[in-house]
């Protein structure tokens, strides 16, 4: 699977979240074949949860697939740029290479604000893919957050 499509798939979850009242991001995590092996959408306002990011929901269900928390090899595409604890996490997970639409002008960390992801002093830096389906994923925000206001 390329990048675009596997970023089709998040904005399908991104799509889903608003159906909640959660802010439009989602993701998946490709294993090392391409298959989709955890999928995920922002969850804390159906939830009640602060740790329901997309990308965390995500890694969860890769690594409940894998039976392990290290997803070395993994990708995980996501619509938004990650948030620092986002971005920590898919440190912390080992994941391969990260894919992501929209940059966070507001709370990005893997280039924006900070560069969590790319931060030579840690011990894992995954391979970072930006700009994929960018402007579809920054107009399903735009249009989300123009509706709540």
């Amino acid at each position: 699977m390329n990048h675009d499509e596997a970023m089709r798939l998040a904005l399908d979850e991104a799509r889903a979240a608003t159906a909640t009242g959660d802010v439009p991001v989602g993701a998946v995590v490709l294993d090392q074949a391409g298959e989709v092996i955890g999928r995920g959408r922002n969850t804390r306002e159906r939830d009640g949860d602060p740790f329901g990011h997309a990308e965390v929901v995500a890694m969860r269900e890769a690594s409940q697939h894998l039976g392990e928390w290290r997803l070395e090899g993994c990708t995980l595409v996501v619509t938004l740029e990650p948030c620092t604890m986002c971005a920590g996490a898919l440190v912390s997970a080992r994941i391969g290479t990260l894919v992501m639409g929209a940059w966070d002008d507001k709370a990005g960390a893997v280039g924006s604000l900070w560069d969590v992801a790319r931060d030579r002093r840690l011990n894992h830096r995954p391979e970072v893919v930006t700009g994929v389906l960018a402007e579809e994923s920054a107009t399903l925000l735009r249009e989300f957050f123009a509706a709540h206001r």
